[in-house]
């Protein structure tokens, strides 16, 4: 199997879990966190929506400066908002990996700050670590969140304990 159908069928399964999560999400509390160094429920389910995004960027550049970033952090404002957002970059992640060549994945991506290089990898390890671990990790955080407001969390590889 190549590494994109593998990538493709990884990532179409890991958006049913995280579309389960994110339906779950109450953005009439988007300000509440669980602490002062949190992120927000209403910003922590955004990023999650907007996660598969670096998909597309690893791919389409050899390279990342973090110094040039000039998007600003937001946050939906409603539940068909938050899954348009997941919808629109997991569409973009899709076409990236089914446009690649297995080659693709085995060039290097360099991130940077100011210029200065930060690490550099496989794109392949850079896809695995932002594309899907980073998705993975903030839905662990999200479902603690909701945990903590009482509301039921769905079971991501099997039932839940609120589905037992």
């Amino acid at each position: 199997m190549s590494v994109k159908t593998s990538f493709v069928g990884e990532l179409k399964s890991e958006a049913i879990n995280t579309k389960k999560i994110l339906e779950k999400v109450p953005l009439d509390k988007a300000v509440w966190k669980p602490h002062e160094k949190s992120m927000s429920i209403g910003r922590l389910a955004t990023h999650i929506a907007e996660t598969s995004h670096w998909i597309p960027v690893i791919l389409e550049a050899d390279e990342y400066d973090f110094a040039r970033q000039t998007s600003k952090p937001r946050v939906a404002g409603s539940t068909q908002e938050l899954l348009e957002i997941f919808t629109e970059h997991f569409s973009r992640s899709i076409a990236a990996l089914e446009s690649a060549d297995d080659g693709d994945f085995d060039k290097i991506w360099v991130v940077k700050r100011g210029g200065i290089v930060v690490f550099q990898t496989p794109k392949k390890v850079a896809i695995r670590g932002w594309g899907f671990s980073h998705a993975i990790h903030h839905r662990g955080q999200l479902s603690v969140y909701l945990r903590m407001l009482n509301i039921p969390v769905p079971g991501m590889y099997g039932p839940s304990a609120d589905e037992r």
